[in-house]
Parts: C-alpha cells; structure tokens; sequence
C-alpha cells in the first residue's frame, strides 16, 4: 500500500515509517519543505501529493511538543492550531480527493480523559476536564470530515510512548543514572505507558483490522504509578531511586505544564484494540524497560 505519514521523523513516526517499510510497504513522508512531494502547508491550506496521488492509508501524527517549553498563552495556541488545523486539512483533503485512502489514523492523546485518579478508564469514559483534554476533543472532531466522506477513522489516543531515543524516558535517564531519580510529588498519580514498539506495532494493526473505527488507547494494559515506574526503572538501572521531586518545585518552573503532564493521574486501559487481538509484546513495565535499556 502507499502510506502517507505526517511526522514521520518524530519519535512514533520513524518507528512506524520503519516497520511499514520492513512489510513492503511504500511510506510517503509528509514534508513541510516545498519542492519536496508529498508536501504541506497547514498556514496556507496546501498540500501536494506528486504525481501518482493514490494514497491508501494516513498516519496523521504531526503537532507541536507539549513538553517543549512552558506553556505561555502562545505556546498553548501552538499547541491547539497544530492539531486541529492540521488535522483538518488533511482530513478535507482526502474528504474530497478523487481517490480516497480507506484508513486516516489521526494521533490523540489519553489526555483526553484528563485528571480521574485511580478511576479505569476506556474508550467508552467520558471526557475529563483541562488544556488537553479540551484540546484532544478538538483534534478528534477535526478528523470527522474523512469520516463523514466514508473513510474509516481512527484516533490514537496515545499514552506515554517510552523510548530511550526521546520523550519522557529520554529525559528521565540522565539523573537516574546518576542515582538521582525518584517519585514526582508524592508518586500515587497513574501513568499510562506504552513501549515504543507496541506503540508502532499498535498502528500497523490497526491498518489490518478493518473493524477498528474511532478512540482506540494505545498504552500497556498495566498502568503503574509514578512511585511504581520510579522503583521499576531504578532496578533496571540498578540504580537507587529515592531522591522525590517536589511539587512545588516543578510548579513553580514549569507551571500549568506540569500539573497536566506530570501530576494528572489518568489510569487508561487498551480495551478495543485487545477486544480486537492484538497482543502487546512488552505488557508490562519491567520487561518493557529491559528491552528498551539492555
């Protein structure tokens, strides 16, 4: 099949662009650079497909960081357009191709479901309060115009994607393999992971499954707390892990960033896509760090 993907040199999008490619198929990168085709301009509502044109498949992942930075009234508009406007035109371009691709995965986010403790969660629980859960709504309906013209949709409401090339593990790894790591806050917050792999593998199954429409969690089906994921990675490391992070501390430097992304307890389950048969590779923490780390 011809894939376009949008993001497709970010962290989920190479691993996706490679693991498409391993099956044979021919992956399009989404470029902003023109001159280069497939290309795209969100500002100026553009894009060019080149000369063939059939696309059979989308995988729609780009959009502004909402770790980069703090969140400034700006940054949070960035955040929003990216998404939304972006999503948007994608999706009333393939709504009124000649030839419509028959799958666009749109990424989302388990911010969805925004702060809920220790309530499980699905894709059949309500909408949660906050930035980003008010901004998934909106990046999910932006999609509906694809949907509406009969192409099958699916947002990917993604959790926190571990890779030891990027993202949160990223940034975790330095300090703890200094012996420097430990629980934010007070550590009882839900963290809903997925491994890198399973994220990528996740999306190629998806593809297949033509039963698949709509909210689909691509995170593990055992969520951890921030004190749990603390100790894991720590033995995997083998290094201590009891340094705690105040609270108040990463408030006061990251503001309303770190109360959605670092204290928001969202304990999510992957319902639909196990109903559908996938399988996860790594379905739980340990063996998912051993993987990524050794």
């Amino acid at each position: 099949m011809n894939i376009l993907i949008s993001g497709a040199s970010g962290l989920i999008g190479t691993e996706v662009a490679r693991s498409l490619a391993e099956q044979g198929h021919s992956v399009l990168a989404l470029s902003r650079n023109v001159g280069h085709a497939p290309y795209w301009d969100i500002g100026r509502k553009i894009v060019q497909l080149g000369e063939d044109g059939r696309i059979d498949v989308v995988v729609h992942l780009a959009g502004e960081n909402v770790a980069r930075g703090r969140w400034t009234a700006e940054k949070k508009e960035r955040i929003l357009r990216s998404r939304v406007e972006g999503t948007r035109l994608l999706a009333e371009f393939f709504a009124a191709a000649v030839y419509k691709p028959r799958l666009m995965i749109s990424a989302s986010a388990i911010g969805f479901y925004g702060e809920r403790g220790d309530e499980e969660l699905d894709e059949g629980s309500k909408k949660g309060t906050g930035f980003l859960s008010d901004v998934s709504q909106a990046w999910e309906e932006a999609a509906r115009p694809a949907a509406e013209a009969g192409i099958r949709v699916v947002n990917t409401r993604f959790g926190m994607v571990l890779s030891p090339a990027g993202g949160a593990l990223a940034k975790m790894l330095p300090p703890f393999r200094m012996g420097l790591g430990g629980p934010v806050g007070n550590g009882s917050q839900y963290m809903s992971w997925v491994g890198i792999h399973d994220a990528a593998q996740a999306i190629l199954h998806i593809i297949e499954q033509e039963d698949l429409n709509g909210p689909v969690n691509i995170v593990a089906p055992h969520p951890v707390t921030n004190q749990q994921f603390t100790r894991i990675l720590g033995k995997v490391l083998r290094r201590p892990a009891f340094f705690p992070v105040p609270k108040f501390f990463l408030s006061f430097f990251l503001g309303e960033m770190s109360q959605e992304l670092l204290f928001a307890s969202t304990r999510v389950y992957p319902r639909k896509i196990q109903e559908s048969g996938y399988v996860f590779a790594r379905p739980d923490l340990g063996s998912a760090l051993e993987s990524l780390l050794r």
